[in-house]
């Protein structure tokens, strides 16, 4: 079974630690969107392992982790990351990377600094690592994918066309440096060093060879980021939904068979944007303590609500969810009372909303309708097996699987590999 581990929330919900698991049993662990503004942490025998760009299941000896068409990759990280990997011991020796991925340059990282520290209204919370740059030069047909790095014809007739106009916008609006040719064609010699051992140039005969086998698409960030269907603008420039995974990896979508939308028992959010159950207050302080919840790329600490089922409901449909996988339950042990969000009210005219509101500008007159449930008051992070957990665990459970109308197929009581319960094969 060919699986797609798609974020069900804002991203930052445990999707490694998913992924990790599963790729023991996945043949290819593909990439299919996103830079290293994603942020992922896998803890293994206490030993905690975070990526940017790699695949979480690189972790394992003989697996081929293949980068994608859809991602965006910024040279520098990718390095730094592969020499941390090598110096942890990890064998990278399986790290792909597609010759139609996209290259972040540094004007890409310059834009996207000056725009988050320029703006007064309408800030997104970038990275500021040039995601959102590349993706723009990508979509208007002037970016640069890494075989151009390989090609010194096409890549001075590409840095022809794109450097006139991009010098010219660097100066123009933004007061920005400039750029020479001959920088970057030596810095692009760099680049090619820094690729040359992973990029997979036969990617093609690559996932051909494993059309028979298991194969595991990992998404970055969540639905509620996607840049058509999450909360506009304030999102990421992919598609992480889990059709994005067609788009992304270089196979169609013929070749998924389940959608796994990993979602905390709770609810966080990085950088701007509307969060309807956000907790302002101490116990939102408590979830954020309690769940170390703080962004593995940038440090910053991370907004946190209940859990919200009109988000999740969303993501259901729209990244085309088959199951649930719920992480972080275990940070809910201490609570007397557990709150679930299962509908919207506007304060202007009492009006119910069950289905997600597209329109995020209505959000600010929008709050939310809950409904509590007791919490369990022993520690659960010790538990294997499903009918061992607490009473009022399975109820909360219970309540989301019906609020979400998918089941659940994984629980996450603890951040490493053991600490997994599993519903359903």
């Amino acid at each position: 079974m060919n699986k797609v581990i798609v974020g069900a929330q804002w991203g930052d919900e445990g999707k490694a630690k998913i992924t990790d698991i599963l790729a023991a049993d996945a043949d290819l662990i593909i990439r299919y969107q996103g830079g290293c503004n994603a942020g992922h942490t896998v803890v293994v025998d206490n030993k905690t392992f975070k990526f940017h760009l790699i695949p979480s299941g690189i972790l394992y000896k003989g697996k081929i982790c293949f980068i994608g068409a859809g991602t965006v990759i910024l040279p520098e990280t990718f390095e730094k990351e592969v020499q941390n990997l090598a110096k942890q011991g990890i064998d990278v020796s399986g790290l792909k990377v597609s010759p139609l991925a996209s290259v972040t340059m540094p004007y890409h990282v310059d834009v996207d600094g000056y725009c988050e520290d320029t703006a007064s209204k309408g800030k997104i919370g970038t990275t500021k690592k040039g995601i959102g740059p590349t993706y723009t030069d990508k979509i208007a047909r002037y970016g640069l994918k890494i075989e151009d790095l390989y090609d010194a014809e096409a890549l001075s007739e590409k840095l022809d066309i794109i450097l006139p106009l991009k010098n010219k916008t660097l100066t123009e609006v933004y007061g920005l440096k400039p750029y020479s040719k001959e920088e970057l064609t030596e810095l692009c010699a760099g680049y090619a060093e820094i690729f040359k051992p992973y990029v997979c140039f036969d990617w093609q005969e690559l996932l051909n060879a494993h059309k028979k086998d298991t194969i595991l698409f990992e998404g970055a960030q969540g639905v509620m980021l996607d840049v058509d269907y999450g909360t506009y603008p304030f999102v990421t420039s992919s598609n992480p939904i889990g059709g994005g995974a067609a788009v992304g990896s270089g196979y169609g979508p013929t070749m998924i068979d389940e959608v796994i939308g990993v979602a905390k028992a709770y609810v966080t959010r990085v950088g701007e944007g509307p969060f309807i159950t956000e907790l302002d207050n101490e116990t939102g302080e408590k979830i954020r303590n309690i769940g170390r919840e703080f962004g593995t790329t940038t440090g910053r600490p991370r907004r946190c609500g209940w859990f919200d089922a009109v988000t999740m409901k969303y993501a259901v449909l729209a990244g085309g969810l088959t199951s649930a996988a719920i992480t972080k339950i275990d940070v809910f042990d201490s609570f007397d009372e557990i709150k679930v969000c299962t509908a919207y009210k506007d304060k202007r005219n009492n009006r119910i909303y069950k289905s997600y509101p597209t329109n995020i500008y209505t959000h600010k007159y929008l709050e939310p309708v809950y409904e509590t449930h007791a919490g369990w008051g022993v520690n659960i992070s010790g538990i294997r097996e499903y009918d061992e957990l607490p009473e009022n665990t399975k109820k909360y459970l219970a309540r989301l699987e019906e609020l979400l109308e998918i089941p659940i197929s994984v629980i996450s009581v603890g951040p490493n590999r053991e600490q997994t319960i599993f519903c359903r094969d």
